[in-house]
């Protein structure tokens, strides 16, 4: 199994893998177990967020694992009813505590609740924690260019990550070239699908399997390969030692022009899958 974990370098200089390991729904000694064994498998950069509640979940697992902290990039996400700065601050070291962290190497805006429109605010609480040493690297998840040409507008400082929605059903082009000017590495949440049932069939997709059989890979290894050579890192879940392996063994092959193009083909205009437009989505 290949190891050899390309990494990206951010705009603030951090150096970041080109695959990730997400933890929605991993909780309790069960999901301890499965963050402990993704950390042994070889996963470096571990995503989890104040909403998902099991920041502590992943803070036992590194304890865990035998990997040392040092070597591990773990981020974490502010939450939309946190955007005051005060509170803001208050929720990024509660998130520390609750993970036993000394700082985290990411930190995001979970979504910019644009109807709240508090997230330039929250965005200076970021600022601010960083300088405090609470945040190596802060970043945005779900915003929109817009979102981001204001908080580079308004303080100067552009996020060093952007955490979006990206799958064959909705390739993000547009959000990808405008965050690319500014430096902005994308991160693909809801890689290959998260219980969808449409985007859990691509996998065993006719010219999906057909792309994965000329490179001796799954379809779901074909599919993340996709991302990492459109420029983005993937962080996708999963429990099973078996799964893990699978997951992050895809960096001893590369998909053609041609290849590439199919897996985009499925493109849609509007093709979320969760309904979760960032224009108008609140999260609390």
């Amino acid at each position: 199994m290949n190891h050899t974990i390309p990494e990206y370098t951010l705009n603030d200089g951090l150096n970041v893998p080109a695959i990730g390991f997400g933890t929605y729904s991993l909780k309790g000694e069960k999901g301890v177990k499965s963050i402990a064994s993704a950390m042994d498998a070889g996963y470096r950069l571990i995503d989890t967020a104040y909403n998902y509640e099991n920041e502590a979940t992943v803070g036992k697992a590194i304890k865990q694992s035998s990997v040392s902290r040092e070597d591990l990039l773990i981020s974490s996400k502010l939450p939309g009813r946190y955007h005051a700065f005060e509170k803001a601050i208050v929720a990024i070291q509660e998130s520390l505590y609750r993970a036993d962290l000394d700082y985290y190497d990411l930190y995001l805006i979970h979504w910019p609740n644009p109807k709240q429109d508090m997230y330039v605010e929250a965005w200076q609480a970021l600022i601010e924690a960083k300088k405090r040493g609470y945040i190596r690297s802060i970043g945005v998840s779900n915003f929109l260019p817009e979102h981001n040409d204001r908080l580079i507008k308004e303080t100067g400082v552009a996020p060093s990550l952007n955490q979006i929605e990206l799958h064959p059903f909705f390739d993000q082009a547009d959000q990808r070239e405008k965050d690319s000017q500014h430096g902005i590495v994308n991160e693909s949440w809801s890689p290959i699908g998260r219980g969808n049932d449409a985007v859990q069939d691509i996998v065993k997709d006719e010219k999906i399997l057909r792309i994965a059989e000329a490179h001796g890979k799954t379809g779901t290894q074909v599919i993340l390969r996709w991302h990492t050579q459109l420029g983005s890192i993937p962080i996708p879940k999963a429990g099973s030692l078996q799964h893990q392996q699978e997951n992050i063994d895809i960096f001893d092959f590369e998909l053609s022009e041609k290849e590439m193009e199919v897996i985009s083909s499925y493109n849609r205009k509007d093709g979320r899958l969760w309904n979760q437009d960032p224009s108008e989505y609140e999260e609390f």
